[in-house]
């Protein structure tokens, strides 16, 4: 989208909190979303206006993701298809933002969006990642448990509302989060220099902070 500007995004400080958790309470990506929101604010005002839905917005960031998993799952190694990953994360943040907001800011909320847009979200998860599996150079099995182990983070901060509290976000290893690590690991896997070398050591790394988000979020629900 052409709205987006790019001047808000620091790979450099993203990175360090990415792989710093106990800095700042385990700061996440998710901290920087209503700069996000900002950005996109014009392009909701002109959907609004138009006429267009929060939950065909959210229908269409999962027929995204769905397609482009299913793309990714027939040709794992296509380079194309892997320097295009992040474009399509990119893409799918921006349409997960622009459906909330044309529902909080624009009266649209309904309970049928809340379930699309948390169904959504793990679907989408499962489609865009689970493929890598076979692209990475890793075990298999890492990726698997690593979109395990996401479902159960968001499962948890889901818990929130049922709790008398706010739904969680927490990371360190969030949506956001994920999306920029296993987008930055398709362009390195693209470019040929994601080996067995170090690869799995990452996930592993990814694995931790995903438990670590789990544990996070957990004790903020049930503060």
């Amino acid at each position: 989208m052409s709205v987006l500007n790019l001047r808000y995004f620091n790979p450099p400080s993203v990175l360090i909190s990415l792989f710093r958790p106990p800095i700042r309470a385990m700061a996440s990506l998710y901290d920087i979303k209503p700069r996000f929101q900002a950005v996109l604010r014009p392009t909701v005002e002109r959907l609004a206006h138009a006429g267009v839905r929060a939950n065909a917005v959210t229908v269409a960031a999962l027929a995204l993701s769905v397609a482009y998993g299913l793309c990714l799952a027939i040709w794992p190694f296509s380079n194309v298809l892997l320097l295009g990953l992040p474009v399509i994360l990119l893409a799918r943040m921006a349409l997960n933002a622009v459906d909330g907001m044309l529902a909080r800011e624009h009266d649209q909320k309904t309970r049928l969006g809340m379930v699309l847009n948390e169904l959504g979200d793990l679907v989408s998860d499962a489609a865009l990642y689970l493929p890598l599996a076979v692209s990475f150079a890793a075990p298999a099995w890492m990726m698997v448990v690593l979109v395990v182990l996401a479902m159960i983070g968001e499962a948890v901060g889901l818990m929130g509302p049922a709790l008398g509290n706010e739904r969680r976000y927490d990371g360190p290893f969030g949506k956001a989060d994920r999306a920029l690590a296993f987008g930055a690991l398709a362009i390195l896997t693209a470019f040929g220099w994601a080996t067995w070398t170090w690869v799995p050591i990452v996930l592993v790394v990814a694995i931790a902070l995903a438990v670590a988000t789990i544990v996070n979020r957990a004790r903020k629900v049930m503060a």
